[in-house]
């Protein structure tokens, strides 16, 4: 048996201590040992100051004797039954002191020495209970006064044994922030040896510690808890994962609310902050991918969107078909299809990762990640790259990489939507901790699901926007001609839309008589429903001007066209391929505007009509612009009141320029402002019409548009004398012969011989024409163009003629027939005062000087 002077007095059992601090630390407790029967073999020096007995008196005693009542023999008993039994106990016993008072100890007892061998835990109790009988264990005794422990009768010796095994950590440590005790959780966390007696400075790492420090130094003085601190570190067991834990920090007092230390309690959130985490990411996810309807701006965001968040690097790789709008074939790809990076990031400046080199050997076919998940459409983990996995060592590129990049774990996820599969997107952790896991697994795929309909979305549109552009281009003129009457340019610009196409046009139509028509127009809306009607108006205007109809006129037409489409789209569609008449669309066609105007070179007259729209802007020679007082007119599809024209006398060499309120209209911009600047930009000489144009639209348009821009500039031409020959001849009959020679004498004197027998041909056959079924005076007139012959007979007649094939026993009726074979086109036009019949020839064989035979 040991004595009080064989046992090395413990930390905390003198007097030098403070009360407080013993009252709190463990150590300062009473201990002895009982052997397995209950005697008392082991007393110290505390044992003796709180009970009174020194060794002498105690030591081979039984420890049932120092019970205060007799009823404690029973609890005794009970203890002793507890330690054969191989368990600890722990609880409040009232003890008799020497001096006679009952004193009440809080105990706990424990098993010292002679551990159970090793085995199941049936055959440990045994052990033990052998050992217990025959005297060979021991157990060991720690007792503190209850009235001296803060918490009363529910004392620290009580409470300790389940403290060290709750669920939670917990460390206690003094005034001087050093531990002096941790719970089996923390132990486990960090091992004790490297806790106990040391500062957190000297524990943890330096970011966590000085974070503990400052807060148990404000709790240590304040005393006011500090609740949920959140952190992250890696585990002592495995430094390649990292946790997420919650700290509460509380000021221990002992008696006179005297500080002793603080004790700290610690909660793994992993899981918790892992949840929070991925809701965060996928919050993030839903406000950042999707901004736009363009394919590679949607997976370049769902790359910014998951790096740092889950990977260190990501790309995602598309097919070429998605990328041009096209429809991929649905389900899984089963070969090896041809993809183009569309968006990456990397936590690693300016991306290494993504090299040429990197991007061949993380993907290369067939046996690559990407290759498998598009093969099966599933997503595919590599959770760990080390250099000796199977992926790894069956390419030595891709181990090179994994050495270089310091690739630890690789997922690829699918990009499909709508049953499509679009892509593939790639993620890969080379710094972040841990592998990806099942849970990562589930966000990645959750992730890109959100990002492919976005994707798919983007690719539809890039679909319809390319069919809508394609189709306006196709409606749109591809080359403008202006003959000898023009020198014409044109500019169009889509809107800065979604759709990026509208309803705006222009073109530049040739009319009889070497005049031509010039049109533009705009359509109410975007898209798709916009163009086709822009490209409706466009062939409507185009029929309508082969009739020779004034400007005026024509726009009645066409507005009674516009009310047409409008009343149809209000009152349903026509029955579609099963019957069922198309859903009406009250808000689809609004209406238009449009300005047509014809100008006649011979004359110099342009004559204009406007419905609802900008006036045009003409240039003189000298460089003075103005806009001609047109009267406005109604827009398309009103039918509320009648278009007036107006004519203008151009001299050679003015501009005209038709353009569309887009051009000159913007948000900050009201359209006499931009009228005013258009109004300058014209008056600048250029050399050019392009230079002209192009100073123009640089003045008005400083980035895409907000709505369609058109702009058509003209500068107009005259024809001399030199160019054209006019008689006027007497309703006789035999003046037929005379306008055969003069238009003879006039074609020599042109050097157009070859086309002197076609030419008589038509003179005859008009001018008779017009004597037999005109009035008035008749007038002959012929026009010579660069690469055209015209022949043109007034008379004040309103009766047009008709082309009609004769029988074989009619005397008459070929000649218009004859007419229409000879020449390339033919036609009637009417005029304020009667009517010309005109016919055109082609040539290009006739030399530029020569004059007009009299």
């Amino acid at each position: 048996m040991t004595s009080e002077t064989d046992r090395p007095e413990r930390p905390g059992d003198g007097a030098g201590d403070g009360a407080g601090r013993a009252a709190c630390d463990i150590a300062a407790a009473a201990t002895a040992e009982l052997d397995g029967r209950g005697t008392v073999v082991s007393w110290t020096r505390a044992a003796e100051r709180l009970l009174g007995y020194p060794a002498g008196e105690v030591l081979g005693r039984g420890a049932v004797e120092l019970l205060a009542v007799r009823g404690d023999a029973e609890r005794a008993a009970a203890v002793a039954r507890w330690c054969r039994a191989g368990d600890g106990w722990s609880g409040s016993v009232a003890v008799r002191h020497r001096d006679g008072r009952a004193v009440q100890l809080a105990v706990q007892v424990s098993r010292v020495v002679g551990s159970a061998d090793d085995g199941d835990e049936k055959g440990q109790r045994a052990a033990v209970r052998a050992r217990a009988v025959a005297g060979g264990e021991r157990w060991s005794v720690l007792a503190l006064e209850e009235r001296r422990v803060p918490g009363g009768a529910v004392s620290q010796l009580m409470l300790e044994p389940f403290l060290a095994q709750a669920p939670v950590g917990m460390a206690v440590l003094d005034t001087e922030l050093r531990y002096v005790w941790v719970n089996d959780v923390l132990e486990r966390l960090i091992p004790l040896e490297r806790r106990l007696g040391r500062t957190v400075g000297e524990v943890l790492p330096a970011e966590e510690a000085a974070a503990f420090d400052e807060r148990m130094t404000r709790v240590l003085a304040t005393g006011v808890p500090v609740m949920d601190y959140e952190f992250r570190s890696p585990t002592y067991a495995d430094p390649t994962q990292e946790r997420a834990y919650s700290v509460s920090f509380f000021r221990l007092a002992g008696p006179h609310s005297r500080k002793v230390g603080i004790w700290y309690m610690v909660i793994d959130v992993t899981e918790r902050w892992r949840a929070q985490e991925r809701l965060a990411l996928l919050n993030d996810a839903s406000a950042r991918i999707g901004s736009t309807l363009d394919v590679t701006r949607t997976a370049q965001e769902l790359a910014d969107t998951a790096v740092p968040a889950l990977a260190d690097f990501a790309a995602v790789d598309l097919l070429d078909s998605v990328l041009r709008g096209e429809e991929p074939v649905p389900g899984p790809v089963d070969s090896t299809p041809t993809m183009r990076r569309s968006g990456q990031r990397s936590v690693r400046e300016g991306c290494p990762e993504a090299g040429p080199a990197v991007g061949e050997a993380v993907q290369r076919a067939p046996s690559s990640a990407v290759a498998r998940c598009l093969l099966s459409g599933e997503s595919v983990v590599e959770p760990q790259l080390a250099a000796g996995s199977s992926w790894v060592t069956e390419d030595p590129q891709r181990a090179d990489v994994v050495r270089e990049f310091g690739f630890r774990s690789m997922m690829v996820a699918p990009v499909r939507a709508r049953g499509i599969t679009l892509g593939a997107a790639t993620f890969v952790r080379s710094r972040r901790l841990g592998p990806f896991a099942a849970d990562d697994v589930r966000l990645a795929e959750e992730l890109v699901a959100r990002a492919a309909v976005c994707i798919d979305n983007a690719r539809r549109f890039t679909r319809e926007r390319t069919a809508a552009r394609m189709m306006q281009r196709n409606l749109l003129p591809h080359a403008l001609a202006g003959g000898s009457a023009l020198d014409v340019a044109s500019w169009y610009y889509p809107a800065d839309a979604p759709t990026g196409v509208g309803g705006d046009w222009f073109d530049v139509i040739p009319l009889s008589g070497a005049r031509v028509a010039l049109v533009v127009g705009d359509v109410v809306g975007h898209g798709i429903d916009a163009a086709a009607t822009m490209g409706r108006l466009r062939t409507a205007v185009r029929t309508l001007a082969n009739l020779d109809l004034p400007p005026d006129e024509l726009l009645a037409r066409l507005d009674d066209l516009v009310i047409g489409l409008m009343e149809t789209r209000r009152d349903g569609g026509p029955a579609a391929v099963g019957g069922e008449p198309t859903p009406a669309t009250p808000m689809g066609f609004m209406g238009a505007t449009c300005l047509y105007a014809v100008y006649d070179p011979v004359s110099r007259l342009c004559t204009m009509a406007r419905a609802g729209h900008l006036p045009p802007a003409v240039v003189a020679p000298d460089g003075t612009v103005a806009f001609p007082d047109l009267p406005a007119g109604p827009p398309l599809g009103l039918g509320a009141m009648p278009f007036e024209p107006a004519e203008l006398e151009l001299a050679e060499g003015s501009l005209l320029a038709l353009y569309t309120n887009g051009l000159v209209e913007t948000g900050d911009r009201d359209i006499g402002l931009g009228m005013s600047r258009l109004s300058r930009a014209l008056a600048v000489p250029g050399t050019t019409l392009e230079e002209i144009g192009e100073n123009a639209v640089a003045a008005l348009l400083t980035g895409p548009p907000p709505d369609d821009a058109a702009l058509l500039l003209a500068r107009t031409h005259a024809l001399g004398t030199g160019q054209v020959a006019s008689w006027d001849l007497p309703t006789d009959p035999a003046v037929v012969a005379r306008a055969r020679a003069l238009a003879g004498r006039q074609l020599s004197a042109w050097r157009m011989e070859p086309l002197l027998f076609t030419t008589e041909l038509v003179v005859s056959e008009l001018v008779t024409n017009a004597i037999r079924h005109g009035s008035g005076p008749i007038t002959l007139r012929l026009i010579r163009q660069d690469a055209a012959l015209i022949c043109e007979v007034f008379d004040t007649g309103s009766t047009a003629p008709h082309l009609r094939h004769a029988r074989t026993t009619d005397e008459g009726g070929r000649g218009l027939l004859i007419v229409a074979q000879l020449t390339r086109r033919w036609g009637t036009r009417y005029t304020a005062n009667g009517k010309i019949i005109w016919a055109e020839q082609g040539h290009r064989d006739a030399p530029a000087d020569a004059a007009v035979v009299a």
